[in-house]
């Protein structure tokens, strides 16, 4: 159990990755604290962890990380609950409008930076204040591949994303003086309930199968095959735990070769 009586918050707890995670932490031993606009998300998450037999603490806190009033709501009942905070899983996120950047309605940017940009920044910085009062803690803002192989129609996503890269970055230098580690992970196509519903909805657009469109995918993966969630959340929970205690500022690209930075 390599994150065995750690404190967890995942944000963006929801079908797919979210719940992916917070399962696979409780299974490395944390105690768990969900986050998500949802409550019936949080209910979700917490079965999925219960029915696995997970012998661990559950936290349910509705959040909106884009409400400062939320994130501060959900660090104190953290820290209220276990008394510390030693990692954080910064996975929510919005899609934002799919639209050229001509077309595009900048207040609609500005709603998507205000979660994806804005919102997990506030919650690093929130929880970042606890952990250095504790000895540290390590941090994974999950990212986007679209930041590496830009998708026409979705800019304001990928922009919002890359700016939280350099956040991260930026991050990363000033917090190491406290034993904390920020780091990102860039997430491809992932096999699991998102991909799925997107694959759906194009199959019935362009009028071809899902099959076809996701081997259409697969094609370009050095690997073969679409990695699942559950795959693509190991690495993340590995980055929180003490084997990566030297590792930070990284990114690392979890997509089954799709993308390699030479």
């Amino acid at each position: 159990m390599i994150l065995k009586d750690k404190v967890v918050i995942v944000s963006g707890i929801g079908p797919g990755l979210g719940q992916e995670l917070s399962s696979l932490a409780a299974a490395e031993g944390a105690h768990v604290v969900l986050a998500a606009r949802t409550p019936s998300k949080l209910d979700a998450a917490e079965a999925m962890i219960r029915e696995a037999g997970h012998d661990v603490q559950v936290l349910k806190v509705p959040t909106d990380i884009s409400k400062r009033e939320d994130v501060e709501r959900l660090v104190d009942a953290t820290v209220e609950r276990f008394g510390r905070i030693d990692g954080l899983i910064n996975s929510a996120y919005i899609p934002g409008a799919f639209t050229d950047v001509v077309d595009a309605d900048l207040d609609e940017w500005r709603r998507t930076f205000d979660v994806n940009l804005f919102g997990t920044v506030g919650l690093c910085q929130s929880v970042i204040r606890q952990m250095r009062q504790t000895g540290g803690g390590a941090i994974v803002n999950v990212n986007t591949q679209v930041t590496r192989k830009p998708w026409v129609q979705q800019a304001a996503y990928a922009t919002s994303k890359a700016a939280l890269v350099m956040a991260t970055v930026q991050m990363a230098t000033e917090v190491g003086r406290w034993n904390i580690r920020v780091n990102s992970t860039f997430m491809g196509w992932m096999w699991g309930h998102s991909v799925e519903q997107a694959l759906d909805y194009m199959a019935k657009e362009s009028g071809r199968s899902v099959a076809e469109l996701k081997a259409e995918q697969e094609r370009g993966i050095a690997l073969g095959r679409m990695p699942t969630d559950r795959e693509c959340a190991r690495p993340i929970i590995m980055l929180l735990s003490d084997y990566c205690s030297v590792v930070t500022g990284a990114s690392l690209d979890i997509n089954g070769g799709e993308f390699m930075p030479g």
